[in-house]
């Protein structure tokens, strides 16, 4: 499918309903944070003005390097909205008690975050104990930190026998290079720079089997969610819309839009979204995801960093930072 006439689909979809959207709650511009190098669907849509043109008031649209900085944004109002924030900076941020909630989920890609051991070391999954007493890069409170914490319990490394720098992993894919850490973790295009470097310890398949998921969400703050819910809804869908353009299309044109508006080749944008799945609006509605596991998932998460001390404490729940109610009313769009 031409993707001139999918956004068309997309903005007509949202369109034909209620034309009363954000205006009414005095918003003249929607701030929205994402990543780049980070390929997704929605970026198509985003450089098409597809959002613009569905929400009826322009997007203006802030890049990140790491999920904590966007809870930061969104803490001080600097960002209504975040895109594919990952799961462990979320947990991080509503565990110390920010009112952030969860509103789709924006991608699964456990192939697309992994931690990447020097060549030279000449460790991998038979001999990982002796990443004990090594320097490693890692995006603390991200979904690649929760990995590496994950990781290092399975393989039996003690954290404390660790140097842990605190690096976003473009930075860390440059210390690795450089031989200024033994290992790094992270995600997107610095994962990508670090593979040139060395190999990781376990694929995306046998950290699933192990129940290290990997997957990133949509949020905002539940203040602005609750004042502006048709306004959420007509995001979603038009997200929506394109993650299901490209699954069942995937052609090279979109490609295109996605790898430019990336900030990628087109090669590394391809390589990268292939490991990616995303997953239709039915699914994230299911017990599987949004109706249930992922509130589990979280407390989860939020109880490896209490343990690791990387959070003080957790939550009793999780469920009531899971707010499908904007999903939902984008599904009957």
């Amino acid at each position: 499918m031409n993707f001139r006439i999918t956004r068309a689909l997309i903005v007509g979809t949202v369109s034909a309903l209620s034309t009363q959207v954000a205006m009414a709650q005095d918003l003249d511009e929607l701030t929205v944070g994402y990543f780049l190098e980070w390929p997704m669907p929605m970026i198509a849509a985003k450089d098409s003005g597809a959002y613009d043109e569905a929400l009826g008031i322009p997007v203006k649209w802030v890049s990140f390097e790491t999920g904590t900085a966007m809870s930061a944004a969104m803490a001080s109002g600097d960002v209504h909205l975040s895109v594919s924030q990952g799961v462990p900076p979320f947990v991080v941020a509503a565990s110390g008690g920010q009112d952030l909630q969860v509103l789709d989920v924006a991608v699964s890609y456990s192939d697309n975050d992994n931690c990447i051991i020097n060549a030279d070391l000449e460790i991998d999954k038979d001999s990982a104990g002796e990443l004990a007493g090594k320097k490693v890069a890692v995006p603390l409170g991200t979904a690649a930190h929760y990995g590496f914490l994950r990781q290092m319990d399975h393989f039996g490394i003690d954290l404390a026998s660790l140097q842990i720098v605190d690096m976003a992993p473009p930075e860390g894919a440059a210390a690795l290079g450089q031989g200024a850490v033994d290992f790094a973790c992270g995600y997107g295009g610095g994962l990508t720079r670090m593979r040139e470097y060395g190999n990781s310890l376990l694929t995306g398949e046998e950290k699933e089997e192990l129940g290290i998921l990997v997957f990133d969400v949509t949020t905002a703050p539940a203040s602005f969610i609750a004042e502006n819910g048709e306004l959420v809804a007509k995001f979603l869908s038009v997200t929506a819309a394109a993650n299901e353009d490209w699954n069942a299309n995937q052609n090279e044109d979109m490609l295109a839009l996605i790898a430019e508006g990336s900030g990628m080749d087109l090669e590394a944008a391809k390589s990268a979204i292939s490991t990616m799945k995303f997953p239709s609006v039915e699914e994230q509605l299911s017990e599987k995801w949004l109706g249930g596991n992922a509130a589990e998932f979280m407390k989860g998460v939020a109880d490896v960093f209490v343990e690791a001390g990387s959070i003080d404490s957790a939550l009793d729940s999780y469920v009531d930072a899971v707010n499908i109610g904007p999903l939902q009313a984008a599904h009957d769009m």
